[in-house]
């Protein structure tokens, strides 16, 4: 059996999600029940020979997310999808028989989309080209930010939802529930679920940090953000892990600051799970891969939202208040009084946070499964379907 995951590299979140399943399934970590041949598939090289988004802007759709995210070009990104939504709508038919073709060619048994925006089209030329292959989609945000982003309307499709607002905005789409599945969260990546075993004290002290001193990590992606000077100028007196990512300027800066409590400053690294488990709480945007991560971790967040808030992402930290994982600040000048505020009632906040319990990256596999059986219960003579 042949599984295509579709993915793009805007924001790098689509396809760690990618990856992290690919891996559970192939390693069977999740007892699954899936024997398949898993496919990456970046739906950004499939769209290339059109270039749509280079014609209009001179650069492709997941350059300009990144060089939005890296800047700090978020205001206004809401009117931004509106634009971004009419070019889609403008090339859809291009779009949807190119995608024909490359279904033709391929021939997958399932395919997963893990990406927003382009369900239509992709649903649409799946249909047209493959029409007994069963088509899937996984949220990777914490809900829908309608209309046209995750869902759309009655497609005779299967979508994923890592919440219970996600499942309620598909129904009210008009799916019913034999097409929708909860999972308990977010996929992660599976190291986030093995246990980490060095000596906090030992670990702390190695790294220049107070052992007994409470710890905060501060992690905006893996380019880093500018706000991570302004949080390191507002809290002097607490210690603090930086990853900067690929963003060495970023690390160097901060190295260069004054501080009055010990601090640590990483770059780029595959040890995030290492350093949050020598950390007390974290800092961060209210993506929902970087919440995820530290709620696996037993951490309390500190997140802002405002109108440079992806709107994608605003929901994000309503879920923090409605679990009572955190805090939601409106900006990071106000990191010192929620600091001082969390800190003050970090025994609560870790209770919540520890009864948190997100297996989505094990659950997926299963549900896949269940819907190649389901699908091809309804389709007699799928063949392609195979247990």
């Amino acid at each position: 059996m042949t599984v295509d995951f579709i993915y793009f590299d805007a924001g790098g979140g689509h396809r760690a999600a990618a990856l992290a399943l690919k891996a559970v399934i192939e390693e069977k970590s999740a007892g699954g029940l899936i024997d398949a041949e898993i496919r990456l598939v970046n739906l950004q090289v499939l769209l290339d020979p059109l270039d749509v988004f280079r014609k209009i802007t001179g650069l492709r759709l997941e350059d300009i997310y990144n060089q939005m995210l890296a800047k700090g070009w978020t205001l206004g990104s809401a009117q931004g999808l509106v634009f971004m939504h009419a070019v889609i709508r403008l090339y859809h038919g291009p779009v949807t028989g190119l995608l024909e073709k490359h279904w033709q060619s391929t021939r997958p048994d399932l395919v997963v989309s893990l990406v927003p925006n382009f369900d239509r089209a992709l649903y649409e030329s799946l249909r047209s080209a493959l029409p007994k292959v069963p088509f899937v989609t996984v949220l990777t945000d914490f809900a829908d930010f309608p209309p046209h982003f995750w869902m759309e309307p009655k497609q005779q499709q299967y979508l994923v939802c890592g919440t219970q607002l996600a499942v309620e905005q598909a129904r009210t789409m008009g799916y019913p529930d034999e097409r929708i599945f909860r999972t308990s969260g977010m996929i992660i990546k599976p190291k986030f679920y093995q246990p980490v075993t060095v000596d906090r004290v030992a670990e702390r002290q190695r790294l220049g940090l107070d052992a007994t001193r409470p710890t905060g990590l501060v992690l905006f992606g893996g380019q880093g953000s500018k706000v991570m000077l302004e949080i390191a100028q507002n809290l002097p007196d607490t210690q603090l892990i930086f990853i900067c990512g690929k963003n060495a300027k970023l690390a160097d800066r901060l190295r260069k600051l004054p501080t009055s409590a010990p601090r640590f400053v990483e770059g780029f690294t595959q040890e995030v799970p290492y350093y949050m488990h020598l950390a007390d709480f974290f800092i961060g945007k209210p993506g929902p891969g970087s919440i995820s991560e530290a709620v696996a971790m037993k951490l309390p967040v500190i997140v802002e939202r405002n109108a440079w808030t992806l709107p994608q992402e605003r929901y994000n930290a309503d879920w923090v208040r409605e679990q009572n994982a955190g805090m939601v600040v409106k900006n990071f000048r106000g990191i010192r009084e929620a600091v001082r505020e969390l800190l003050a009632s970090l025994d609560s906040y870790r209770g919540s946070v520890s009864k948190i319990q997100n297996r989505a990256v094990f659950e997926i596999p299963e549900i896949l499964d269940r819907i190649c059986q389901q699908h091809a219960q309804a389709i007699p003579n799928a063949s392609h379907i195979r247990k």
